[in-house]
């Protein structure tokens, strides 16, 4: 118990007093994050308003599929990217294995789903609200789909966050693809990983403190939007 105790404080010194490190990796990991949530945004909030307002033979199959692609395992998310990126894969003269890059790349890959998912289901509840009149507006697809993520845009930031949530806590494709290298790829997650296994258990958990408490931020931000939503819609 003192060691544990012991631990707990050399961590809450760490943070408190800025360790290089510690603030180091943590900067790392939101670089990689806030990047890889920025490019899934671009991707995704466009493509959940044309599922929202586009009519086609397979939408049903489609939504399913993006639903279904949300429970991806990051693991072979990243198994998948560490091929395509290798030596021996289509893209390996990019040279970009073990870098922040392909990091980028497996985090968009798992988190662009979940976003195109929620904007969906918010935007598609706002169509139906505003179908009629843009209808008898005579409005293009393309006027629809911008009218909708502008008045839906607390909802696409608590999609944009949710992603954000998800991407800052993964560690299985992080790991496979960037390497854990330090002063390179190393981010908070493959770090704690990393210094639990060495004993360092007071670094481990200053990390983890910093970890929970982004998590915790987003969380609240996300719960504070989502009142604002209902209460807008009241």
């Amino acid at each position: 118990m003192t060691e544990i105790w012991d631990g707990i404080t050399q961590a809450f010194f760490l943070v408190v007093s800025f360790d290089p490190d510690l603030v180091s990796i943590t900067g790392r990991s939101l670089r990689v994050t806030v990047t890889a949530v920025l490019i899934a945004s671009l991707i995704a909030l466009p493509f959940g308003a044309w599922l929202a307002v586009r009519r086609f033979r397979f939408r049903r199959w489609a939504i399913a599929l993006l639903n279904a692609l949300m429970g991806l395992p990051p693991v072979v998310v990243g198994l998948i990217v560490y091929l395509l990126l290798s030596r021996s894969g289509p893209f390996g003269v990019l040279d970009l294995l073990f870098t922040p890059t392909a990091m980028i790349i497996a985090q968009v890959v798992i988190i662009t789903p979940l976003i195109a998912s929620i904007a969906h289901q918010a935007l598609r509840e706002l169509w139906a609200e505003y179908h009629d009149l843009l209808i008898s507006l005579n409005t293009t697809k393309w006027q629809r789909m911008q009218i909708l993520l502008w008045d839906g845009r607390r909802a696409l930031i608590t999609a944009a966050l949710a992603g954000f949530g998800r991407a800052i806590g993964e560690v299985g494709a992080i790991m496979i693809v960037g390497g854990n290298i330090d002063n390179v790829t190393r981010v908070l997650t493959t770090a704690i990983a990393l210094e639990t296994g060495r004993g360092d258990f007071a670094l481990a958990l200053g990390l983890g403190f910093v970890l929970i408490g982004l998590s915790i931020t987003v969380n609240l931000i996300i719960h504070g939007l989502s009142r604002t939503e209902q209460e807008g819609r009241w």
